[in-house]
């Protein structure tokens, strides 16, 4: 028998796997799954797939390899010569160096600081607020014709109940910032329960109780009018009910395409040193690579327009206590992005998505040039890896020059304001985003940079 006794409001808004953000946004006005440009808000047909590798990756051993220079400088995994005529990569990247093609890698990128944070995505003028965030701002925190969240963040447990939480110690990747609380990004799977409420595994027939429940809510203050928080309530069971939750159960996925994203059997976990306290996140980063960027191409076929993926903090080789050396670490957490990433570029070209998302992989700082005496690399702010594919940008190249050692660009600096210019510049006609009224100072300020020189078609 059902309880009807008088609930939070907390407890109100999470009925249905929902958070505060994600009712808020069902009375979004956007538009269709990949939005048509120039209908509505001022967003383009386009979406923005933001991987982020948190720990900071060497720029060497990733896509800058550098094998000229003296040991202790040049990468400790080797070189692979890529698709591209003279470009290399690190050695473990050999599914990546044949695609390059449809890689742009930045050699010139500099981070501002050697800090573990979460800047590149989390990032807005004078705030820390997820870009996802300034993007649902214009661009409505859902789709109605899907229901689908437009700002969506997955982390390995969205696709994995056991996998560590998400790690806050550096930063917050739900922040909004000015933007407000109703843009938070949707998190599937937080506490493994979520996914379990989309897909609403209930009988149907009990759903008419839950409805009976919700009408005994009436006492419980809404920030809202009584008439929204109705409209808000009905949209919330259309969603539910709407089959949105599918998008998250990657059992309805093509099983050979599943099987084709799959990292897990890239690396057994019990090989996995354990004197390392990293060695759990290193676990999971291979068990759920794959199928994070598997979810999040499902989330923008059905209307995300900026998903955020990570796999918790594994890029950060000292060799200390916490962390694997540089050639170890490597050999953890490369072969599960080349596998990836890889996979992904091929499904998005065999879905003619190729230039309507936008990958974006980075983390938040580079890594010395010089390895220290335990077999790491340590914190580097002068330069850091970039790498992007597709959003129907200039590909098959490299763009900016660094030092002999690494260490340093030699070409114009691409920095951080120059790469979120060029994810708002995929996601909004900036044109027409500058003459909307709903357009705040905070995002308009993320447009005033010049997106990434050579990027953009002319």
């Amino acid at each position: 028998m059902l309880s009807l006794r008088t609930p939070s409001r907390r407890e109100f808004l999470r009925v249905g796997g929902l958070s505060l953000g994600g009712l808020s946004a069902l009375s979004s006005p956007a538009g269709s799954p990949l939005p048509q440009a120039g209908a509505g808000p001022p967003v383009t047909d386009k979406a923005v797939i933001f991987l982020f590798l948190h720990g900071g990756p060497s720029q060497i051993e990733t896509f800058d390899p550098k094998m000229g220079g003296p040991a202790e400088t040049r990468s400790v995994t080797g070189e692979v010569q890529t698709r591209v005529p003279g470009l290399t990569f690190g050695g473990t990247f050999p599914k990546l160096a044949a695609r390059a093609d449809r890689l742009s890698v930045v050699r010139s990128y500099v981070a501002g600081n050697g800090n573990h944070d979460l800047k590149p995505v989390v990032c807005a003028e004078g705030h820390l607020a997820n870009l996802g965030s300034a993007y649902a701002s214009v661009a409505g925190g859902n789709r109605p014709s899907t229901g689908m969240p437009t700002n969506v963040a997955v982390f390995p447990q969205s696709v994995d109940p056991k996998a560590q939480p998400m790690q806050a110690g550096f930063g917050n990747f739900l922040a909004t910032g000015p933007f407000g609380a109703n843009q938070a990004p949707l998190v599937p799977g937080g506490s493994g329960a979520f996914q379990k409420d989309m897909v609403l595994t209930m009988p149907q027939d009990r759903v008419g109780d839950r409805r009976t429940l919700l009408a005994g809510f009436d006492q419980v203050k809404y920030a809202l009018d009584a008439g929204a928080a109705d409209g808000m309530r009905d949209k919330a069971f259309r969603l539910l009910l709407g089959g949105v939750g599918e998008a998250f159960d990657l059992s309805k996925e093509d099983p050979k395409v599943l099987a084709a994203y799959d990292t897990e059997p890239l690396l057994k976990v019990e090989a996995i040193n354990k004197k390392w306290d990293n060695h759990k996140f290193y676990a999971d980063n291979t068990r759920t690579l794959g199928k994070l960027l598997l979810l999040a191409r499902r989330c923008v076929e059905r209307g995300a327009g900026f998903v955020t993926v990570t796999t918790n903090f594994v890029w950060d080789m000292h060799a200390d206590t916490n962390n694997a050396t540089v050639a170890e670490g490597m050999g953890y957490c490369a072969p599960s992005l080349d596998h990836a990433v890889s996979a992904f570029l091929d499904d998005l070209q065999s879905r003619g998505l190729s230039d309507k998302v936008l990958l974006v992989c980075c983390g938040e700082m580079g890594r010395t040039p010089k390895i220290n005496k335990s077999g790491g690399r340590d914190h580097w702010s002068e330069l850091a890896p970039l790498l992007l594919a597709g959003g129907g940008l200039n590909m098959g190249q490299v763009i900016g020059t660094s030092s002999r050692d690494g260490g340093r660009p030699t070409s114009e600096p691409v920095r951080i304001a120059n790469l979120i210019s060029t994810v708002m510049h995929t996601l909004f006609d900036v044109g027409k985003l500058r003459v909307t009224r709903n357009a705040s100072r905070e995002l308009l300020s993320m447009t005033d940079a010049a997106p990434i020189a050579g990027l953009h078609r002319s």
